[in-house]
């Protein structure tokens, strides 16, 4: 079984920048698709940013043009650069990788927290 662990997390204002960390505890990152994903209060995870395994990206119409998901295969890490960020970006961020029957092959983390002023 694979963990991950995310980092990077804080408090930022609207404008600013943050870089999300995802280490897992075995090399999983390098021959899989990644994802990042988010829960602000009171709503559903929601996936924000997928890696493929081809290395093409993929972002949801809210993050595109700001967000970049990239990984370090040698660190086994994905990041997800922030930039321009607004407070409804505001949530748990976790990072994940999905299997293909719909799943996730590493149970969620803690994730880590971003909190947006405004």
């Amino acid at each position: 079984q694979v963990n991950v662990v995310e980092s990077g997390g804080g408090l930022v204002q609207a404008g600013g920048s943050l870089r999300l960390s995802c280490t897992a505890s075995a090399s999983r990152f390098s021959d899989n698709a990644i994802g990042w994903y988010r829960q602000a209060p009171g709503k559903q995870r929601e996936w924000v940013a997928l890696l493929s395994l081809e290395g093409y990206t993929h972002d949801i119409a809210p993050v595109k043009g700001r967000f970049t998901i990239s990984k370090d295969n040698a660190k086994n890490t994905v990041y997800l650069q922030m930039d321009s960020l607004k407070p409804e970006a505001t949530a748990v961020y976790y990072c994940n990788v999905p299997s293909v029957d719909g799943g996730y092959l590493a149970p969620w983390g803690q994730g880590t927290q971003v909190t947006v002023s405004s």
